[in-house]
């Protein structure tokens, strides 16, 4: 009667390894995929990349599909750990709005994911591509750009920002800018994009700024 005992405490104990290399698998797919693409990450490609079998893949992905849609969920708590729950620990108004601002280009700058924002990558690989990816992908970005309309009216109703202003658009202008600042980085090779960006977003916050807002931070282009 003791062994089986002694196998059912030890159980618990495996699971936790298990959730790590599965995660630490799952970080390798992120970075990969946005290195060379969602379409082209698979348990193989994955395998290779890792040096392990594709049977021990299958362990943790039965298929090509589930294996891209669990990246594109590690990407997200990435996001979310990187950028967006940082920012919330500021308080309502300018600063957490600038904060995600400035932590989506933080991320990009600093490689966060190795080819840059995971997400504008995958956005623009799977934009034309009916299917579960790509609703998954869209429902990511619109999460977020809905993320940064709520900071904006946040803002609006600390009486720091103009509540004039269009919410949503100016939401989207925001995303605009900072999705334009990684395209000139990466395919322009533009090492200035993100300080014009982040010059570019101040100026449009302080002109829609109150006499209410705390100061912003300067940033030279």
């Amino acid at each position: 009667m003791a062994k089986p005992a002694t196998a059912a405490r030890r159980q618990p104990a495996r699971q936790p390894r298990g959730e790590r290399t599965k995660s630490a698998i799952l970080r390798c797919a992120v970075n990969l995929a946005s290195v060379e693409g969602l379409e082209g990450l698979s348990i193989g490609r994955l395998a290779e990349e890792l040096s392990m079998s594709k049977s021990g893949l299958f362990a943790h992905f039965g298929s090509k599909l589930e294996l891209q849609l669990e990246t594109i969920e590690a990407a997200r708590q990435i996001f979310m750990e990187e950028i967006v729950q940082p920012a919330m620990a500021n308080p309502e108004g300018m600063l957490q709005l600038w904060a995600l601002c400035d932590g989506w280009l933080s991320h990009v700058e600093r490689r966060v994911f190795l080819g840059g924002c995971f997400f504008t990558a995958a956005a623009f690989e799977f934009d034309s591509r009916r299917g579960p990816i790509r609703n998954r992908i869209a429902e990511i970005m619109q999460g977020w750009i809905a993320k940064l309309q709520r900071a904006i009216e946040a803002a609006q109703k600390t009486g720091q920002l103009d509540p004039k202003v269009d919410a949503a658009q100016l939401a989207s202008e925001m995303n605009s800018l900072a999705m334009g600042a990684h395209l000139a980085t990466q395919l322009f090779d533009d090492k200035k994009s993100y300080a014009k960006t982040r010059a570019n977003i101040l100026q449009k916050l302080r002109s829609l700024a109150t006499s209410k807002s705390p100061p912003l931070p300067e940033v030279r282009a």
